[in-house]
This record gives structure tokens, C-alpha cells and sequence, in this order.
């Protein structure tokens, strides 16, 4: 028997199809929506060959009010709900600031406004490291103030978070743990499933292993004038397993009534921060593949350097990243090969 349902919204995405793994890996089922806009329907795929199950699937936008309550009346067995959805790129934020702003911060307001109807009470949130801001001091601490956005997208996780505070505040019963991710990077050790963008990609992994794999020409550095060692930005990458596998522990200690307030918030990094041009020569060394890259100007809304104090995830959760950089640059290199190997096959 399976612990309970645990709808993830965001589940064909690449944070949400690495958590539906560990869910099930935890004796969970998980159940996904997911509108496709940046992920693919393969990913379903890939789940079942790495966990043996198939997995509750329909395609629904939550910005949809009505078909997210039809949903929920199909499904009443759902204990927690783990919420990934949402666009997620700085740059294309400060381009289309209204695309972000809709998807956002509707999709949550609609899942809050239908889980007292549900009696769902408990929710796990996908925040972001980005709603610090440039920090005064790093590492940075869950109490580091909440500075200006420098993007679109870092308001809308600033304004969820707010929304989620004044809704545990008005709700008593509901029980929230906010998610601040660093920068996750890398792919199941299968192969199965990994960061599949659709189109350009936005992060900086996915362009590395495409440019290694010869799909697109350069990789463009974007600045290399910080005030870092190198002169590139400095972030704190994490492994996505390790990533999802927190999420599970999240679940668990609200399932388990183990919060002890109703919004609880973890800062989930690997405590270290490594510069662009580090990462870039990080992989080469991994793989033993070059990376051709330029420098190019500075990209608007990127912050100069953050890395996360983890210590509080650590105790609270009893969780920490394991994997190292060089396996995580690895298994990012081995899912881009095996996606060069189906694509061979599909086109062949």
C-alpha cells in the first residue's frame, strides 16, 4: 500500500519528474499535471523505466480554476501537494514580465483557494534562492533579508512566498514548507530522465552539454567583469537527486506532523559557490570534452554571487547534498549522450 497520493504540479518538468521518482522510491504515489509548456510528455517514460510505475498523468494548466477542481474531485485520496509549476527563466522574465507574473502567482492562488475545499493541508513550495536578492553577506541564511528583486521571476517567487504566509496566517490548518532552491544541475544516474528544455535553453547546464555535443556553437559566458575571482557569477549548484530527495523529507515531516510552525522555510544548496567559468572547466575535466565559449556583455537581472548556509535544512531536515560536482557534471553529460542516441534512433 502506498503512503498516500501527492499531487505534483510541474511533474513532467525537471525538478517535479526527479521528486515523483523519490516519491515512489519513498512508498508514495505521486500523482503529475503538467501543461507541457517547457517539458515533454517522453518524461513519463523515463520514470516508468527507472521506477517500475506507471504514473497519473492529465494535462492541465493550473492557471485553470475549473479543470484543477475537476481534477482534485477525481483524485480525494491526495494527502500533500508539491508545487513546481511555473516558468522559470530570469531573462525571459525581464522580456515578458506579464507571462510570468499570470502563470505564477494565479496557479498558486487557485491550488490555495481549492485545498481547504479538498481538505488538503499540507503544500510544499518551489521558492528560489533569487528572492535575496544580492546579498550583504554570504553565505546566505533563511533570516538574510529579502532584498528588491532583480527580476521579474524573483518577484513572483518574493510575492508567492507572501501569499503563502498571509494564507497560513488566515488558515491555521494549512502547513507550508517554502523551498529555497540554489541552482540544481545534473540528471538521474540512470539516464532516464534529466533537464530537458524545450527550445534554447535558459539554465546554464543544458547550454553546456548542448554546446559539447556540438547542437549549438558557443556557450556565451555573460560577463566576466564581477566582482568574483574570475570575473564570472558565482552560484551554488546542487544535484537535482539530491534536490528532489529533500522534498520528499519535506513531505514527510508535514505528513508526519513533525512542522513546528505551520510555514517552515530551508534554504536547499550545497553550502559552496562555484564561478561559471569554474563549471565550465569543472565539465571539461568530468567528461574530457571541450566547451567552446565566449565572453559576452552581462545579462540583465543576474546577481553577482550567492551560495546558501545550509546548516538550518541540515538539522531541521536531517538532510545535506551528497553527490559531488564532478558526478553531477557527469551524469548531465551521460543524459545529453542518451538523448543523442534516442534522437538518432527517431530521426534514423
Amino acid at each position: 500500500m502506498a503512503k498516500g497520493k501527492i499531487l505534483i504540479t510541474g511533474g513532467t518538468g525537471y525538478i517535479g519528474s526527479h521528486t515523483v521518482v523519490e516519491l515512489f522510491n519513498a512508498g508514495y504515489e505521486p500523482i503529475i499535471i503538467d501543461n507541457l509548456s517547457n517539458s515533454n510528455i517522453s518524461v513519463l517514460d523515463g520514470i516508468k523505466a527507472i521506477t517500475g510505475h506507471s504514473v497519473i498523468y492529465e494535462n492541465i494548466d493550473c492557471k485553470d480554476y475549473n479543470s484543477l477542481e475537476r481534477f482534485l474531485e477525481k483524485h480525494p485520496e491526495i494527502v500533500a501537494i508539491a508545487h513546481f509549476a511555473a516558468s522559470k527563466s530570469v531573462g525571459e522574465s525581464v522580456e515578458n514580465p506579464l507571462l510570468y507574473y499570470r502563470n505564477n502567482i494565479v496557479s498558486l492562488i487557485n491550488l490555495l483557494q481549492l485545498m481547504p475545499k479538498f481538505g488538503i493541508k499540507n503544500i510544499v513550495f518551489s521558492s528560489s534562492c533569487t528572492v535575496y536578492g544580492q546579498p550583504d553577506v554570504l553565505p546566505v541564511t533563511e533570516k538574510s533579508p529579502i532584498k528588491p528583486a532583480t527580476s521579474p521571476y524573483g518577484s513572483t517567487k518574493q510575492m508567492c512566498e507572501t501569499i503563502l504566509y498571509d494564507f497560513t496566517h488566515a488558515n491555521k490548518d494549512i502547513n507550508v514548507v517554502l523551498l529555497r532552491y540554489f541552482n540544481p544541475i545534473g540528471a538521474h544516474p540512470s539516464g532516464e530522465i534529466g533537464e530537458l528544455p524545450n527550445g534554447i535553453p535558459n539554465n546554464l547546464l543544458p547550454y553546456i552539454t548542448q554546446t559539447a555535443a556540438g547542437i549549438r556553437k558557443e556557450l556565451s559566458v555573460f560577463g566576466n567583469d564581477y566582482d568574483t575571482p574570475d570575473g564570472s557569477c558565482i552560484r551554488d549548484y546542487i544535484n537535482v537527486v539530491d534536490l528532489a530527495k529533500a522534498h520528499v523529507v519535506a513531505l514527510n515531516r508535514l505528513i508526519d506532523g513533525k512542522n513546528e510552525k505551520n510555514i517552515e522555510v530551508f534554504n536547499l544548496g550545497t553550502g559552496s559557490g562555484v564561478s561559471v567559468l569554474e563549471i565550465i572547466n569543472a565539465f571539461e575535466k568530468a567528461t574530457g570534452v571541450k566547451v567552446p565559449y565566449k565572453i559576452a556583455p552581462r545579462r540583465p537581472g543576474d546577481i553577482e554571487k550567492v551560495w546558501a548556509d545550509t546548516s538550518l535544512a541540515n538539522k531541521e531536515l536531517g538532510w545535506s547534498s551528497k553527490e559531488t560536482l564532478e558526478d553531477t557534471l557527469r551524469s548531465a553529460w551521460n543524459w545529453q549522450k542518451k538523448l543523442e542516441e534516442k534522437n538518432s534512433v527517431t530521426n534514423g
